[in-house]
């Protein structure tokens, strides 16, 4: 034990003097989540978009989303569009409704697409179909600024945890390892010391971040408790996963560039920054963290996310033991 925490002290001394893993652990995520939240916005008020409808209008009635302008004809509804004085047209018909959309709004017509075909399903005829709607869907989803504060934090965490393993070749290439495992120390400490120092490291970054936007950007990250349960569950997946990558390279060079394919990957398909629509999506940790928190914001349960991060890291955290050899 003293052994352990002789090497985790030291291993956290020389992390404190990385600069490299500073930036990657809280500069860049957190300067990314400012700029993604002042580029996209973290505003919750209504949607920016101006629509019309010829007829009846599908659009359902609520105070968080734009008024429907009535148009008289499809023919001036193409006008307006063309003009830009509306981003989209709803033209409702017998048994029929179809947009008309500008080039210039594609996020408001594909919004007025999606309520369009919605609104289109009771008149498709057998057979019937029931949409059952959860009233917690609504909650159940994080706000603009606390996605991306998340998304950056996650993103960039998997970064700072490639340090760790990286420095492990980089101590065997100049035989620090080596005398370090000739020592009298069992080679279990060595491995534990070495990953608590990139855990905590990793925490520190995260818990930094928190605080940050929390208090500069407005995100609601949810209850402490449950914050706190799925940082380290992520960090301890994203610790295992940088292993097992790290467990087939032969150099540190090797390593960082396998890792970072890795860690480039899982954040852009797990929705990081923008939400993915895939099957793939499930089989990366980002996608669980912030569904996680996501059940946090509406009340619900975030074990299971737990339980599959956690799964991912009792899969993966045995293949770091490969890495401490001589």
């Amino acid at each position: 034990m003293r052994a352990m925490l002789l090497i985790l002290a030291q291993d956290l001394r020389r992390r404190s003097k990385d600069s490299t893993l500073l930036v990657f652990a809280i500069v860049l995520p957190l300067g990314m989540a400012f700029m993604f939240d002042l580029v996209i916005g973290g505003s919750e008020g209504p949607v920016a978009a101006r629509y019309g409808a010829v007829g009846a209008s599908p659009f359902p009635s609520s105070p968080a989303l734009p008024p429907v302008v009535p148009v008289a004809s499809e023919q001036e509804a193409r006008e307006l569009v063309e003009r830009g004085r509306l981003d989209a047209v709803f033209v409702t018909g017998p048994g029929s409704i179809h947009v008309i959309g500008s080039v210039d709004a594609p996020i408001a017509v594909q919004v007025a697409r999606e309520i369009a075909e919605s609104a289109a399903l009771p008149l498709r005829g057998p057979p019937p179909i029931e949409i059952v709607e959860d009233a917690t869907a609504a909650t159940r989803e994080l706000d603009p600024a606390t996605h991306h504060a998340a998304g950056s934090a996650v993103f960039f965490m998997f970064f700072a945890v490639l340090f760790g393993f990286t420095g492990l070749y980089a101590e065997r290439s100049a035989g620090t390892l080596v005398r370090l495992l000739a020592a009298p120390v069992p080679r279990a400490s060595v491995a534990a010391g070495k990953l608590l120092s990139g855990l905590l490291a990793a925490l520190a970054g995260m818990a930094v971040l928190v605080g940050a936007t929390s208090l500069l950007m407005g995100a609601r990250w949810g209850h402490p408790a449950g914050v706190a349960a799925l940082c380290v569950a992520c960090v301890l997946a994203a610790m295992g996963l940088s292993a097992f990558v790290a467990s087939f390279a032969r150099t540190a060079e090797q390593a960082a560039t396998w890792q970072s394919v890795m860690a480039t990957a899982f954040g852009l398909l797990g929705g990081s920054f923008f939400p993915v629509s895939s099957w793939f999506v499930q089989l990366t940790p980002h996608h669980w963290f912030l569904r996680g928190l996501a059940d946090l914001h509406g009340g619900a349960s975030p074990l299971p996310s737990l339980a599959v991060l956690l799964g991912v890291a009792a899969l993966t955290l045995p293949f770091a033991a490969k890495l401490v050899r001589a």
